[in-house]
């Protein structure tokens, strides 16, 4: 069985998926086989006739080919193919993400405009297909923890699916000014919730701040949780220990 985690954020633009290929990556040049996942991503761009992936272009500009096909025209998911691009994985971006829209906004609201919206059989039947082939698979939320998924046909937000697939979860928060309202604030709602949570990452990290070096201290007196790991602007790599990483992931339940 697969061993998994989530990762989530106090907000939008915190650098969730950053953080995310930082984390498959060091996985995968440590030998594990390791996958990624996210429910549903908005604010895509379209595949336009004779687009080559930016990760293609770096390795010879290779046309869309074999696994990696798209037709002109099909949504090219952005944050799949970042952190395929940076981590290094073979796992084909249509194992990624099942509902993928152009629009950038929420979910619930990009299916509105775009029809096909978010259905948590098809979410839990994607990620039960991932963690049948990988070892260790990564889940990035959408936005922040409170995200509605889906709201007209039916119900559902982001800790519905985190509940459904039983994972525990890492924070992703800017080191910033106003972390320790968003974090505190953050593990409070999701504690109420029922979803356990393992730690924080910040990133935007700048060593020697005196500002920031303070909010680490605080958020984790707030919240008693610790600080796993500071991100620096830019970073190309994650700054922990791959066996702390490792024990982060959990069997969780069989789907």
């Amino acid at each position: 069985m697969a061993k998994k985690i989530f990762i989530t954020g106090t907000g939008t633009d915190m650098g969730k998926t950053f953080v995310t290929g930082l984390i498959v990556k060091k996985l995968k040049e440590n030998g594990i086989n390791a996958a990624y996942y996210k429910a549903a991503m908005s604010g895509n761009e379209r595949i336009e006739e004779g687009t080559m992936l930016p990760i293609d272009r770096q390795m010879g500009g290779a046309r869309l080919s074999g696994e990696e096909e798209m037709k002109a025209g099909m949504l090219l998911p952005g944050d799949a193919l970042y952190v395929k691009q940076i981590s290094g994985i073979a796992q084909p971006l249509g194992q990624m993400c099942p509902c993928v829209y152009e629009t950038a906004v929420s979910p619930h609201l990009a299916a509105r405009i775009e029809g096909g919206p978010v259905v948590l059989e098809e979410v839990v039947r994607g990620f039960e297909e991932v963690c049948s082939r990988y070892d260790y698979v990564t889940m990035e939320g959408s936005g922040g923890i409170v995200c509605p998924l889906c709201f007209d046909e039916r119900e559902l937000w982001l800790e519905d699916v985190i509940k459904e697939l039983s994972l525990s979860s890492l924070i992703v928060a800017d080191a910033g000014l106003g972390t320790i309202n968003s974090v505190v604030l953050t593990v409070e709602y999701m504690r109420a919730k029922g979803l356990p949570v393992k730690g924080i990452i910040f990133n935007r990290f700048h060593p020697g701040d005196r500002m920031e070096e303070d909010n680490l201290r605080m958020c984790e007196y707030r919240t008693k949780l610790p600080v796993l790991a500071c991100v620096e602007e830019g970073a190309s790599e994650l700054p922990m220990e791959i066996e702390k990483l490792l024990a982060l992931y959990e069997d969780g339940k069989d789907i």
